[in-house]
């Protein structure tokens, strides 16, 4: 039998990123939640009753602890990664096969972050990649998926041992003052209320779920 909402054992990967990483902090802070396992190659430099890490290989996962819920936010670009197959093998295969070893753990709850342009049919590379996985996690025998499809992020990610985005340091503040004629789906949003949109949303939420941009800075608490 699943746990109740009450005592809730989530698992996560991606913990190092940008959303990720609040993810994790929003979930220990949780008082609904007993146990909180994250997935990574590295350590954390973070310690917490509720915490275990876990140290794998996304391409040989061991068998997972029993959990109620997953969320992946595991990501890269094709410039650190170094080539499409390089990121596919993170941004698809890696969250996948965190998803099926979760589902085998007992998790029937999948928080994904996914992105705005999602689409499996699309001429983008990284959207196409996105979409596929999208609808691969919705084909699976679960009691809710909820996808998350944040657009720009106003946050830069600095102190995250990760390489600077220079397109995000120059889109960034033209997008804080364009945000008010925005489309809602493109709309910028904070990565604090993308993680906690999913947050709240994922233990009570039932089928499939798309929150878009302009819905997680609602469900977040942005203003």
């Amino acid at each position: 039998m699943p746990n109740t909402v009450d005592q809730r054992k989530v698992l996560l990967a991606g913990a190092t990123g940008l959303v990720g990483g609040l993810i994790l902090q929003a979930l220990l802070d949780d008082a609904s939640v007993s146990e909180v396992h994250a997935l990574g190659r590295r350590g954390l430099n973070l310690s917490h009753p509720k915490l275990r890490v876990h140290l794998v290989d996304f391409r040989n996962l061991p068998k997972l602890p029993q959990v109620d819920e997953v969320y992946l936010a595991l990501g890269t670009t094709i410039k650190v990664a170094g080539s499409q197959a390089a990121f596919r093998a993170v941004d698809l295969d890696a969250n996948l096969a965190v998803a099926k070893a979760a589902a085998a753990a007992g998790a029937q709850r999948v928080g994904l972050v996914s992105a705005a342009g999602a689409d499996a049919r699309s001429s983008v590379f990284y959207n196409r990649v996105k979409g596929q996985l999208e609808n691969v996690l919705s084909a699976m025998e679960l009691t809710a998926l909820v996808i998350a499809r944040p657009s720009l992020l106003l946050d830069h990610r600095d102190g995250l041992g990760q390489p600077p985005r220079l397109g995000e340091k120059l889109s960034i503040p033209i997008a804080k003052l364009l945000a008010p004629v925005i489309p809602g789906a493109y709309r910028p949003v904070h990565a604090q209320s993308v993680a906690n949109a999913l947050v709240r949303v994922v233990p009570r939420a039932q089928g499939v779920i798309v929150l878009k941009s302009d819905v997680l800075a609602k469900a977040g608490g942005q203003r």
